[in-house]
C-alpha cells in the first residue's frame, strides 16, 4: 500500500468515525474500513471479469462482484448527472442496493475534509461531548487554546443546543457533525452558537470555527520507568511518534500500548507502529480482486522490552491489524476485550461529478492467516477495558513479562 493507503469510514458512519479518528477521542462511536489509491472502476471491473475468468475462484467471483458493484456506481453518478439530479443521491442508492455494508459516497468536499483529517487537521471548536444516560450531551474535554477554550467553555458543561438546534437525545455523531458544520461544509472562520448550562446557569457563545490540529499518540511514564504509550488514530507521522516513544523508555521497562477507542487511520502508520516492535517481517496480509499483497515492518525494532496492548470494543481496523500482528508473531501480550472486527478493504473511485464511492474489494489477515473482519481480536487476557484500572491491571502485568 502508497502513504495514501488508510483505513477510513463510510460515508453512513462518516461523521462519527471520522471525528473519532480526527478529534482523537471527541466521540466513542463509529467505524473504520481500509482503503486504498484512487482507481478507475471501467479498469478494476475488467481486471476483476479477467481474474474471475482466469480462476473461477470464490475470491475471483466476489472480485468480479465487487467491480461490478463500482461500475453499477459509477453509472447511476453519470445518469443522475445527466437528468440534472443528484449524483451523490444516486450512487447512495447504488450503494446500498449492493449490499456493501462498509460501501460509502461522499461529496468533493467531504472527502478533501477526509483527506486532511487523515493529515492530521480538522476544522472544529475543539471540544469533546458524550451523551450521558439521560439523553443529555455532556462536554468532557476542551483543548487547550482552541475556539471553546476561548470562549470560556468547560469540561462538565452541558451543551443544549448548536446554531439553535436542541441536541439532547441525539447521538453524538450528529451533535458534532453540528458544530462542524458538514451539512454546508462550513470552513474555518465560520460561526457557531453553543447553547451551554452550567449549574442553574445557562447562556449562549457564539465561536468561530478553527483548523486545529490532532495529537495521536500521547505518553506518559510509570513510576517503573514503564511507558504508557496511547494511540488515538493513526493520522500521519502517528508512527514516528510510537518509534519516538519507544527509544525515549528505558531500556527494558516496557510498554502498555492503549489501542482502545482507536477507530483506524492511515495503514502505513500502523505499519510503522509495528516497525518499533518488530525487526522486520510480516505484518498483515490483504487482497484486492483478488490479488494477494503484503505488508512488512522495517528491521531494528525493540524486540526484547516487555510489552502488553490494551484493546477494547472500539478498537478497529489499522489499530487491529496492529495488535494481531504483534499478537500473532509472539511480540505482546493482548488484554482487554475483543475488539469490533472491521477487516475489509475499500477502494475509492472518482465519479463524474468529482464525488467519491468507496467499496469493498478485500480483506485483510494477521500474519498467522487470522481474518478479522467480524470476528476481531480477541485478547489473551479478558479483562473490563472500561474500568479506570485498566491502565494499571496492564503494567502489573507487563512488570510480570519483565521478570
Amino acid at each position: 500500500m502508497s502513504g495514501r493507503d488508510r483505513l477510513c469510514p463510510p460515508r453512513r458512519l462518516r461523521r462519527g468515525a471520522t471525528l473519532t479518528l480526527v478529534f482523537a477521542g471527541v466521540l466513542a462511536a463509529g467505524a473504520a474500513t481500509g482503503s486504498l489509491p484512487e482507481a478507475d472502476p471501467n479498469a478494476a471491473a475488467e481486471a476483476a471479469r479477467t481474474a474471475a475468468g482466469a480462476g473461477g475462484s470464490a475470491d475471483a467471483a466476489d472480485a468480479a462482484a465487487s467491480a461490478v458493484s463500482r461500475r453499477e456506481v459509477a453509472r447511476a453518478a453519470a445518469e443522475a448527472m445527466a437528468d440534472g439530479t443528484s449524483p451523490v443521491e444516486a450512487a447512495e442508492r447504488a450503494v446500498s442496493r449492493s449490499g456493501d455494508r462498509w460501501g460509502a459516497v461522499y461529496s468533493r468536499g467531504e472527502y478533501e475534509e477526509l483527506a486532511q483529517a487523515l493529515d492530521g487537521r480538522y476544522t472544529g471548536v475543539g471540544l469533546s461531548a458524550r451523551r450521558g444516560r439521560d439523553g443529555a450531551i455532556e462536554v468532557t474535554k476542551v483543548r487547550s487554546g482552541s475556539p471553546a477554550a476561548r470562549a470560556g467553555v468547560r469540561a462538565g458543561d452541558r451543551l443544549r443546543s448548536v446554531d439553535g438546534e436542541e441536541v439532547d437525545g441525539r447521538p453524538v455523531t450528529e451533535v458534532v457533525s453540528l458544530l462542524r458544520g458538514d451539512a454546508t461544509d462550513a470552513p474555518a472562520g465560520t460561526t457557531v452558537r453553543l447553547g451551554l448550562q452550567r449549574g442553574t446557569r445557562a447562556w449562549t457563545e457564539t465561536v468561530r470555527r478553527a483548523r486545529l490540529s490532532t495529537q495521536p499518540v500521547t505518553v506518559r511514564r510509570l513510576a517503573s520507568g514503564a511507558s504508557v504509550v496511547r494511540i488515538a488514530s493513526f493520522t500521519k507521522g502517528a508512527g514516528d511518534q510510537v518509534r519516538a516513544a519507544v527509544r525515549d523508555t528505558p531500556a527494558g521497562a516496557g510498554v502498555v500500548l492503549d489501542l482502545r477507542g482507536n477507530s483506524g487511520g492511515l495503514v502505513a502508520e500502523a505499519v510503522t507502529a509495528a516497525s518499533a516492535f518488530l525487526d522486520g517481517g510480516l505484518v498483515a496480509t490483504y487482497d484486492v480482486d483478488g490479488d494477494q499483497r503484503a505488508l512488512h515492518a522495517e528491521g531494528g525494532g525493540d524486540t526484547s522490552s516487555p510489552l502488553v496492548a490494551l484493546v477494547d470494543g472500539g478498537t478497529m481496523s489499522a489499530a487491529e491489524l496492529l495488535a494481531g500482528a504483534l499478537q500473532d508473531r509472539g511480540r505482546a501480550v493482548v488484554v482487554g476485550s475483543r475488539t469490533f472486527g472491521k477487516g475489509s478493504v475499500q477502494m475509492p473511485s472518482r465519479l463524474p461529478d468529482g464525488s467519491v464511492a468507496e467499496l469493498t474489494v478485500g480483506h485483510y489477515r494477521t500474519p498467522s492467516g487470522r481474518g478479522v473482519d467480524g470476528t476481531g481480536i480477541t485478547p489473551d487476557l479478558e479483562i473490563d477495558p472500561a474500568r479506570p484500572t485498566a491502565v494499571d491491571r496492564a503494567a502489573t502485568l507487563l512488570g510480570g513479562l519483565g521478570r
